[in-house]
């Protein structure tokens, strides 16, 4: 069973400066309450091909992966998977002008989708549950950081 988890928020930010923000791994731990860390494995800046590692912490257990970005589109779409790890994931953020916010604001989605096998694969709804949890708080987490 996959994991297939999709998550939005609205940040009064325009989409730029909210992109530039999340799209920055190296600002990862300030937001998400689980990576602990992150290491630069290929040269900044972030491109097509970049490859970090990062730390989590996550259900208890410490996991440690390394994501490959895979897609690009500055300021709208940033998409990473897992080139090494627990198992296969990929997260998918997108940004885009909200208008139906007062003033300039953004609408940021955040999707995580993998399968997980083992043990993991019979937890996968469980697990599903707790990453919609996670990111949910993650969201508003960055949505606090930049709206202040």
């Amino acid at each position: 069973m996959d994991v297939d988890v999709e998550v939005r928020t609205r940040i009064a930010r325009p989409p730029q400066e909210v992109a530039a923000y999340a799209g920055d791994p190296g600002n990862a731990p300030q937001w998400y309450a689980n990576i602990r860390s992150v290491e630069w494995r290929t040269p900044p800046p972030l491109a097509v091909g970049s490859r970090m590692d990062f730390v989590a912490g996550f259900l208890g257990r410490r996991l440690a992966y390394t994501y490959e970005v895979v897609e690009l589109v500055p300021g709208e779409r940033l998409v990473m998977r897992t080139a090494d790890g627990p198992f296969p994931m990929e997260t998918t953020y997108t940004w885009a002008a909200d208008s139906t916010s007062a003033g300039e604001g953004t609408l940021m989605t955040l999707a995580n989708r993998g399968r997980p096998s083992g043990f993991a694969g019979v937890a996968a709804p469980a697990m599903a549950l707790a990453v919609r949890r996670a990111t949910t708080k993650d969201l508003a987490r960055l949505k606090a950081l930049l709206e202040r």
